[in-house]
């Protein structure tokens, strides 16, 4: 009978959430339906991850604004990494955000054939093309009440 070593079920060299996602310029988007009195720079996506095989991205959200939101609506550009754009989306992320408040959500990934990961993370084992994201704030929603 042979002994197994210890098997490490932690993940090792983890990437810091303060690493800030590019955003995309206004010039750089044909036509962006910003909402009004909507302050593109209000919301910051931090900490982009998404694994080959992941059915979800996730990302940390961080509100520079002076009221509390409850949804984010996102524009959102995944490109490969000379800058060709692989697919481009809108979303709406539900997020109760408190001003100064940072939040980690999740959302289903653009990838359903899992054939990309995001290049700040580790490279899988598998198969897989490294990809590059970008983010436009578009609008949030200010619940009415308390």
């Amino acid at each position: 009978m042979s002994v197994v070593g210890r098997v490490r079920t932690t993940q090792r060299h983890l990437h810091s959430a303060a690493a800030v996602v590019q955003t995309i310029d206004a010039v750089d988007v044909d036509s962006i339906d910003l909402a009004p009195d909507v302050n593109p720079d209000g919301i910051v996506m931090k900490g982009f991850s998404k694994r080959a095989s992941d059915s979800k991205e996730s990302f940390y959200l961080t509100s520079r604004l002076t009221h509390r939101i409850s949804s984010v609506r996102l524009l959102m550009r995944y490109m490969t990494m000379d800058g060709n754009v692989l697919h481009e989306r809108r979303i709406v992320v539900p997020v109760d955000l408190k001003p100064g408040e940072t939040k980690l959500v999740s959302v289903k990934t653009f990838d359903a054939q899992h054939q990309y990961y995001y290049y700040g993370g580790n490279k899988p084992r598998k198969s897989a093309t490294p990809f590059k994201v970008a983010y436009r704030l578009t609008g949030y929603d200010i619940p009415v009440g308390n």
